[in-house]
């Protein structure tokens, strides 16, 4: 069985400025087709609109209605950046 890396993402709102740290997982197993991506932790005040296993098609909804994709910066909390 694969194991899963695990970091933290910032997310940002760009209408309201909220932001917090996702904890987030996906397999490292660079065999497979997809990335089994998995939000483990989300912040306060941010949901799911549309939940993909890709984290570059997973949309984010804020507290104020503001709907982004899930990686749209490429912040990360210190120490928190994924292994390549």
């Amino acid at each position: 069985m694969a194991a899963r890396d695990r970091y933290s993402r910032k997310l940002e709102c760009a209408k309201c400025g909220h932001a917090g740290f996702a904890e987030v997982s996906e397999t490292d197993d660079r065999r497979t087709s997809g990335r089994d991506f998995k939000i483990d932790e989300m912040p306060r005040g941010f949901s799911t609109e549309r939940q993909s296993p890709d984290p570059r098609k997973h949309m984010m909804k804020c507290r104020c209605g503001a709907v982004f994709r899930f990686e749209q910066d490429t912040v990360y909390a210190p120490g928190g950046e994924p292994r390549r």
